[in-house]
């Protein structure tokens, strides 16, 4: 069956923040990992999540924020990486990832992509 997306996304949208998300423990994508969106509210330590996805077949997860909606300010991106491994019957020592960015340009496309094994993690700032 399909992985849950939002309504009225395409494999070939170009939102202004993607991620894509690799399992380097087989050298495959990351389908069907829960993804959230928070942005930090200023000022004060408050996160508002914003949206909730889930990672394609592909393990991309394409539209985080569209076109026009992104601001300027401090973001995160939570990915759930426990609750990936379970389903995949094996135990991970990180129960999740945060990976907390600027948008200092909200015209400026971004993508994060996510590269994750049971024992590690990495993220890097992709084109």
């Amino acid at each position: 069956p399909p992985l849950p997306q939002a309504e009225g996304m395409s494999e070939t949208a170009n939102g202004s923040l993607t991620t894509h998300v690799l399992n380097t423990a087989t050298g495959l994508p990351a389908a069907g990992l829960a993804v959230r969106l928070a942005q930090l509210q200023e000022p004060g330590p408050q996160w508002t999540e914003l949206v909730q996805r889930w990672t394609d077949k592909d393990g991309r997860c394409l539209l985080l924020l569209a076109p026009g909606k992104a601001k300027a300010g401090t973001y995160k991106l939570r990915f759930e990486t426990a609750a990936y491994w379970q389903g995949l019957g094996r135990a991970s020592f990180y129960p999740f990832v945060e990976v907390v960015f600027t948008i200092a340009d909200p015209t400026q496309r971004l993508h994060i992509p996510l590269l994750i094994s049971p024992y590690s993690y990495t993220t890097y700032r992709g084109s």
